[in-house]
């Protein structure tokens, strides 16, 4: 007769005793008081978390009308989301953000990067050039934008002297132009975020053994062939974590191009966020605003769950590779 083996965890946990009843009853205790605590930040959690995004889809699907007096719900309908897809302003939001996004999170995860590599091969110095670095991304983002309306300004900006030291005539405004301004846009977003994915980039190279290095230069590999066989792979992880995080905050756009252009010229850098929050709050249309809001929450929601599926997927293909 063939007999079946049980697996030594199986035995051991057949072994283990049973909680007595005192033990049951001291875990039921330590619960509640674990509850007890968490109470007041679950209740701060629900009020100022839940239930907006709650009321914001409540609101997305009711026909709101705003008297003096309040605004009132007039039954449920689907026309905000209907207007909202045929406008051509939002069509337009979403081009803008989608390419803002990708535009800016390429080019500072390239410069972040680089500037990782940098620091990690520095023997010293390296707080202070840390220091430095964070600087820009420490600033609020509106004191930021401010900055950076003072060097586009034509007038009497840094970039207006530096033209007209260079080409003698008087600079051109920037933030006059859909194209220019979105580049500029662009530019002030990387200036301030790149330290940012630097940081995390090199918190992965640090965290990379030395002996991986060590056996590439062995085996004969260049510097560019160690860095796409062997950093590039084993930062994989850290990239993805940076990428998920600036796609996070990129495509929420919203105060840099309020306070550096105001969405313009006319609604050419207007991101979806600037676009919900001018039709809620500025045109006091709540249906609609909140479609808009609730929409863009579901993209950048699908956006994360596609980019994490795949990156889990490149991930067991490695293990089962190594």
């Amino acid at each position: 007769m063939a007999t079946t083996e049980i697996p030594a965890r199986d035995v051991a946990a057949a072994r283990k005793p049973a909680p007595s009843r005192r033990a049951r009853t001291s875990n039921r205790h330590y619960a509640r008081v674990g509850w007890g605590f968490s109470s007041p930040a679950l209740v701060v959690i629900g009020a100022f978390t839940i239930f907006p995004i709650i009321f914001a889809v409540v609101l997305s699907f009711e026909n709101v009308n705003v008297t003096a007096a309040g605004f009132s719900l007039q039954g449920a309908t689907v026309g905000n989301y209907h207007d909202m897809v045929s406008s051509g302003l939002w069509r337009h939001a979403l081009w803008f953000t989608t390419i803002y996004t990708v535009v800016t999170v390429a080019v500072e995860l390239a410069l972040g990067t680089i500037f990782a590599l940098v620091l990690e091969r520095l023997s010293g110095g390296r707080g202070i050039m840390m220091a430095l670095l964070l600087i820009p991304w420490s600033l609020i983002t509106v004191i930021s934008a401010e900055l950076w309306s003072y060097i586009y300004n034509p007038t009497y900006g840094i970039l207006s002297e530096i033209w007209h030291a260079v080409t003698g005539g008087s600079a051109p405004n920037v933030l006059g132009y859909p194209l220019d301004a979105t580049i500029a846009l662009m530019f002030a977003d990387v200036w301030k975020t790149t330290p940012f994915v630097a940081i995390i980039v090199l918190a992965g190279l640090v965290m990379i053994p030395t002996e991986m290095f060590e056996a590439a230069e062995v085996d004969g590999a260049s510097g560019w062939k160690t860095f796409w066989r062997v950093t590039v792979p084993l930062l994989r992880p850290t990239l993805g974590i940076a990428v998920l995080f600036r796609v996070l905050q990129a495509f929420g756009l919203f105060d840099l191009p309020y306070v550096l252009t105001g969405g313009g010229p006319g609604t050419s850098t207007q991101s979806l966020a600037m676009l919900g929050y001018n039709t809620m709050f500025t045109n006091i249309d709540f249906g609609p605003g909140a479609a808009v809001a609730v929409s863009t929450a579901v993209i950048v929601l699908i956006l994360c769950l596609v980019f994490l599926r795949a990156f889990k997927q490149q991930v067991g293909k490695e293990t089962i590779s190594a």
